[in-house]
């Protein structure tokens, strides 16, 4: 997990972890000689050093610009090992996370969050375990920049809020000079200690994604929690009974 995977173009990947109780998710790298563009920061500043020790090593660009695909706590809490790094991320998470800045995080305080939910446990003992050690000088980092619908950087990388039942700002991140939609978590059903008896994945979602950016101009679709999937892995998941 240490070394950045290149998967099209300019478009790097760092892996998830396939281990599901750690809750890391990749972390994408969109190359630019006028400074790279993150997507997501990780789970934590630990995760985010790894990132940005595989960023020198493949001789990229350090980033200049970081993007949130949501707000959930796996995707950002890396952000505050960045703090050179412009953030962008939806007006609706950007409330969220201005809340939970004025949080008093520490293993202490997550404990008590799983005390009062006993189905916030899996994810709060990944929390303690992704931050062992980092709790001093943690922060969480609100985005820099807000954006509504649809936000095109320099360099033509497109930001675009999709919504749906993960989380309302979920946003994905379109490059189409390599063919890539990278997706975040918006088509996965709710977190946990949200999840209702019938909540599965957001199909209409992923009809929507494939409308909308075709596998006739993208060859690669990647979600933060598994491999990236080619258009027809993508279209499977409609067909699966």
């Amino acid at each position: 997990m240490g070394a950045l995977r290149h998967l099209a173009g300019r478009v790097w990947i760092h892996p998830h972890d396939p281990d599901p109780a750690r809750v890391q998710g990749c972390v994408a790298v969109i190359a630019d000689d006028a400074g790279s563009v993150l997507v997501d920061a990780g789970n934590s500043p630990a995760v985010a050093q790894r990132v940005r020790e595989a960023v020198v090593t493949a001789g990229l660009p350090l980033p200049r610009r970081l993007i949130y695909t949501h707000h959930h706590w796996d995707h950002v809490w890396g952000a505050c090992a960045w703090p050179d790094v412009e953030i962008i991320g939806h007006r609706a998470g950007a409330r969220i996370l201005r809340a939970e800045a004025g949080r008093p995080w520490s293993e202490a305080y997550v404990r008590e969050l799983a005390a009062g939910n006993e189905r916030m446990i899996p994810s709060c003992t990944a929390r303690i375990a992704a931050m062992s050690g980092l709790w001093d000088g943690f922060t969480v980092v609100a985005p820099h920049v807000e954006f509504d619908d649809v936000l095109t950087l320099p360099g033509g990388v497109e930001v675009r809020h999709v919504g749906g039942g993960h989380a309302e700002d979920s946003t994905v991140v379109v490059v189409p000079d390599s063919g890539v939609v990278l997706l975040g978590d918006c088509f996965y059903p709710p977190p946990l200690h949200l999840r209702q008896p019938d909540d599965g994945l957001d199909l209409a979602l992923i009809h929507r994604l494939l409308a909308d950016f075709p596998p006739s101009r993208f060859s690669w679709y990647a979600d933060s929690h598994d491999e990236p999937k080619p258009s027809a892995l993508l279209e499977s998941i409609l067909r699966a009974p």
